[in-house]
C-alpha cells in the first residue's frame, strides 16, 4: 500500500481576522508582595550650642571682673572717689527742672513693679511653653537685687579717703538693679522676633532711671554703673545655663517639609544691627567720658565747673554701660537660644 505524500494545507485564519495568538499561561494564585514604602523621619530634638553658652559664661565672668574694677577703683582711691564726689555735687546744676522729669521715673521702682514685671516675663515664657525659662527669669530677677543688696550692705565697704565724712556704701544701685533686671527678665522671656524692640525699650528705661538716681543725688555714678554690671553677670549665667526645652523653635514658613528649619531660619540681622549700634553709642559716649575722667583726675583746665563736668561725664559713662549691658546679652540670648544645625538623616 503506497503512502499518500501529498502536503497538507496551511491552516487558513479566520475570514477577516488576524492570526490567533496563543492563550497566556495561568499565573499561579498568591500573595501579592508589597511595594516598599519611604519611612518618615520625625526631625531629631533640639540641640543646645556649647560654644554659644561658653561665651555667655565668659561675658558673665567679665561683667565679674568690670564690677570688682568699677568698686576698686571709684570707691577705694582717692582719684575716684573725688571723680564721684565731683558728680555728685554737679547734679545741684538745674535739679529743679530736671527732678520733674526724673521723680516720675523713680516712683516707678516698687514692690508692685518687680511683681508685675516679672510675673509678665514669667507669663510670656509659660505662654511659650518655656517651663524652665519662666523658673529662671524668676531666680535673674532675685538674684541680681539679691546680690546688690548684699555687696551694697555687707560685702564692701567705702572707706573715707576724703576730707569729711563721705557716708556709707552706696555701691551698687538698688533703683538701677530693679530697672535692669526685670528690663533683662523681659528680654529673655520673649520671642526671638520681639527682643530687639524689648532690648531698646529696656535700656531707654534703664538708663532713664540711672540718670534720674543722679539727678535727685541718689547715687554717684559708680554706683548706677556697678549696678548694670551685676544684672549683665546674671543675665549671662542664666543664658549659659539655657537648656534644650528653651530653645527658640523656627515658626512653620521658615521650616522644610521634613520639620527641621531652613538655613536662615534663626538668622537676626536685626539683632546683630541693633547690638551694633548701641555698642558703638557706648564707644562714643564712653569715649568722652574717660577723656573727662582723665583730665580731671590730672587735675587740667576744663572748659566748664569740675563738677560739672564730672556730672556730665558720669551720665555719659552711665548711658555708654546700659547700652553695652543691653547690647552683649541681647547678642548672647540670641546665641544661646539658637539650636544647633541638624543635618537631615535619610529615610531607611
Amino acid at each position: 500500500m503506497n503512502g499518500d505524500t501529498r502536503e497538507l494545507p496551511a491552516a487558513v485564519p479566520p475570514a477577516g481576522g488576524a492570526p490567533t495568538a496563543p492563550a497566556p499561561a495561568a499565573v499561579p494564585a498568591g500573595p501579592r508582595r508589597a511595594e516598599p514604602v519611604a519611612s518618615v523621619v520625625a526631625p531629631p530634638p533640639p540641640r543646645v550650642r556649647p560654644g554659644a553658652q561658653a561665651t555667655a559664661a565668659v561675658v558673665g565672668l567679665l561683667a565679674v571682673v568690670a564690677l570688682w574694677l568699677t568698686y576698686r577703683v571709684f570707691v577705694t582711691t582717692v582719684p575716684g572717689q573725688r571723680l564721684d564726689e565731683l558728680a555728685f555735687f554737679g547734679a545741684a546744676y538745674g535739679q529743679g527742672r530736671l527732678w520733674q522729669v526724673a521723680e516720675p521715673v523713680l516712683d516707678v521702682v516698687s514692690v508692685a513693679f518687680v511683681v508685675g514685671g516679672l510675673g509678665a516675663a514669667m507669663a510670656v515664657a509659660l505662654v511659650r511653653r518655656r517651663w524652665v525659662l519662666a523658673l529662671q527669669v524668676a531666680v535673674l530677677v532675685g538674684g541680681a537685687n539679691l546680690t546688690t543688696q548684699l555687696l551694697k550692705h555687707q560685702l564692701l565697704t567705702r572707706p573715707d579717703l576724703l576730707p569729711g565724712w563721705n557716708g556709707e556704701n552706696t555701691l551698687p544701685s538698688g533703683h538701677t538693679t530693679v530697672a535692669a533686671s526685670v528690663s533683662v527678665a523681659l528680654l529673655l522671656a520673649t520671642p526671638r522676633a520681639w527682643r530687639p524692640a524689648v532690648a531698646v525699650l529696656g535700656a531707654a528705661y534703664t538708663g532713664a532711671t540711672g540718670v534720674s538716681t543722679l539727678i535727685g543725688q541718689w547715687h554717684r555714678p559708680s554706683d548706677v554703673v556697678a549696678a548694670l554690671f551685676v544684672v549683665l553677670a546674671w543675665g549671662a549665667l542664666v543664658c549659659a545655663m539655657t537648656p534644650a526645652s528653651s530653645l527658640d523653635v523656627a515658626p512653620r514658613r521658615r521650616r522644610l517639609p521634613s520639620g527641621l528649619p531652613r538655613p536662615n531660619a534663626f538668622a537676626s540681622p536685626g539683632s546683630s544691627v541693633l547690638a551694633g549700634l548701641l555698642l558703638l553709642g557706648a564707644a562714643v559716649t564712653g569715649g568722652l567720658a574717660l577723656a573727662a575722667g582723665v583730665r580731671l583726675a590730672e587735675a587740667a583746665t576744663v572748659p566748664i565747673a569740675e563738677d560739672l563736668t564730672a556730672y556730665a561725664a558720669g551720665v555719659l559713662g552711665v548711658l555708654a554701660a546700659t547700652a553695652v549691658t543691653f547690647a552683649l546679652l541681647l547678642l548672647v540670648r540670641q546665641a544661646t537660644a539658637r539650636p544647633a544645625e541638624v543635618v537631615p538623616r535619610s529615610p531607611r
